[in-house]
């Protein structure tokens, strides 16, 4: 199941029933779980630690340097779960000064997409071709990624969220939103994720909870501090609102408005 043209360091651990294709380069400190397979010509740099069952498709780049420029060559990982899928031309990078970027369990993640150094991805999410994520972006479990969406440094997006098509985010998306391009590429909401939410088996109670806390962010045209108070009264009966309300209390950059 190794290719006698794969380069794999005699350090690198694999797993049972790993597979490895031709001209595919496993370096030092790579941990490969059982069932994982790899695709040829794939670059896996450590340290990385990949769980099982993955699939790994041609020329993808994993494990790679931060491309931070003050990165100076400090210990640094890459973690990856489970179960998930990683198409042709995709990078993800280690993190940066002894950090690590972490990648969940169940996710596609489709070609040409990029990771940077420091991201935190959860699982069961779709990155659509070339979605990039900046350096240090977290992206919570179930959200999807259009095509050419891009993520700004330190940027967060919510459980749930859907992020359409060419989306340039330069701040925070709480969880359940659907965000699209206004004519300049910059995100904007534009309502909430229902579909998703319906397909994932949120009840019309707590559709209709998530609805009315957007409306009071972003419909009722009140000051941000107002907002937040009446986010604050429903999340008291209404367990969604209150992951979007700490969402919110945990912000460090704006939110997309």
């Amino acid at each position: 199941m190794i290719h006698a043209t794969a380069q794999i360091d005699a350090s690198a651990k694999l797993g049972a029933n790993v597979s490895v294709g031709a001209f595919s380069v496993i370096d030092a400190e790579v941990e490969i779980g059982d069932g994982t397979t790899i695709a040829p010509h794939v670059v896996i740099q450590g340290p990385t630690r990949i769980g099982r069952n993955n699939r790994i498709a041609a020329f993808a780049s994993i494990g790679g340097d931060s491309q931070d420029k003050k990165f100076e060559g400090e210990r640094s990982e890459l973690v990856i779960g489970d179960d998930n899928l990683i198409r042709e031309f995709v990078t993800i990078n280690r993190g940066d000064k002894g950090g690590a970027t972490r990648i969940g369990n169940n996710n596609w993640i489709l070609a040409y997409a990029h990771i940077a150094h420091g991201c935190i991805v959860g699982s069961h999410t779709v990155f659509s071709n070339n979605a990039t994520l900046a350096g240090h972006v977290e992206i919570g479990d179930h959200v999807i990624l259009s095509g050419f969406a891009g993520v700004h440094q330190f940027c967060r997006v919510g459980e749930h969220a859907f992020i359409g098509m060419g989306v340039l985010l330069s701040g925070d998306v709480p969880p359940f939103m659907m965000i699209a391009a206004d004519a300049d590429t910059q995100g904007r909401p534009r309502g909430i994720n229902s579909e998703g939410l319906k397909r994932r088996g949120f009840s019309p109670e707590r559709i209709a909870a998530i609805k009315r806390a957007y409306k009071t962010l972003y419909v009722a045209k009140i000051p941000f501090e107002e907002a937040r108070a009446e986010l604050a009264r429903i999340a008291a009966e209404e367990p969604d609102v209150k992951r979007m309300l700490d969402f919110i209390e945990r912000g460090q950059r704006s939110l997309v408005r």
